[in-house]
């Protein structure tokens, strides 16, 4: 990890299935300052690596809830 990023953890509840991972993973991705996102459906969460001067927690968690998602 670069030292101008951050990396965040959010439990998200409500995916069920590999197309709930994939929806949850476009939509963080489309952010502008990820730079990563790894979402484990077994474990409930999101891994995001972003850039803290392009984007912030608020905003992913708005991303997620976008796509019909509950972030924690």
């Amino acid at each position: 990890m670069e030292a101008n990023e951050l990396n965040l953890e959010l439990q998200i509840e409500g995916m069920h299935c590999d197309g709930c991972v994939r929806s949850v993973t476009r939509v963080l991705s489309a952010v502008p300052g990820v730079r990563s996102v790894d979402v484990s459906l077994a474990a409930g969460r999101a891994s995001i690596r972003y850039d803290p001067s392009r984007t912030g927690a608020d905003e992913l968690r708005r991303a997620v809830e976008s796509a019909g998602y509950r972030p924690k």
